[in-house]
């Protein structure tokens, strides 16, 4: 699934808390960091999706679910924290003043799942290793964490930034997702450099099918070594 940018009534009204669809809505621009010891408070510029935001709601950034803090004074953009538990899972922490980043807001209860289920709940990073150039896409290779690699499988879905991707192919130690031009257009993917790092989130139902695994039987404790056969 290519995560191209997406507008709509649809997704004004009523938003599911935490609930994202790797369909970036429109990039929008880093316009500072505010310090704040074990944190981070990140201004981003954004008119679109702020128009009928409130205070609490939830906006990705790159893939990091946020909550509003603040707008600024002519509502063009808002502020949110980011405590350390994010910068250490994430890459917002490299982010600059000026910077591209992909938005989207929380899915509204009545719209289309376009992409997949996304909650904004980065599991890691990752940096790109090459672009390959064709006529009419372009194949990105990241490298894989291995902490990650039992989560990813071809033809199955992953967020990078955001994103909602599909994985066209996969080795030991990297993956690969092969982008239409719409894509790099309407995302940061266009801006991405070998050896950038981007925010990867794995799809959150192969986790539980490995959570349910662990648990054999109901109300039978956690068995960790199945855990461990599984990662084997």
């Amino acid at each position: 699934m290519s995560g191209a940018a997406k507008g709509g009534s649809q997704r004004r009204r009523r938003y599911a808390p935490e609930v994202f669809t790797g369909l970036i809505e429109i990039t929008g621009a880093v316009e500072s960091l505010e310090q704040l010891g074990d944190a981070i408070r990140l201004w981003v510029r954004a008119p679109h999706v702020v128009q009928d935001a409130s205070l609490g709601d939830s906006i990705a950034v790159n893939g990091v679910c946020l909550t509003v803090a603040e707008f600024n004074a002519d509502r063009t953009g808002f502020a949110a924290d980011v405590m350390q538990e994010s910068l250490n899972r994430s890459a917002l922490g490299q982010l600059g003043v000026g910077d591209r980043v992909n938005l989207e807001r929380a899915l509204a209860a009545s719209a289309r799942l376009g992409g997949h289920i996304v909650q904004g709940h980065v599991d890691g990073t990752s940096r790109l290793l090459e672009r390959t150039p064709s006529k009419h896409w372009e194949v990105l290779r990241f490298e894989l964490p291995e902490q990650l690699a039992r989560y990813v499988v071809e033809k199955g879905s992953i967020a990078i930034n955001g994103t909602s991707l599909t994985v066209s192919a996969r080795g030991e130690d990297w993956f690969e997702v092969s982008l239409i031009p719409v894509t790099l257009r309407d995302t940061t993917h266009g801006d991405l450099a070998p050896g950038d790092v981007v925010n990867l989130e794995v799809d959150i139902l192969a986790k539980y099918v490995e959570n349910m695994l662990a648990y054999p039987k109901a109300g039978g404790g956690f068995d960790p070594t199945k855990v461990e056969h599984y990662e084997r």
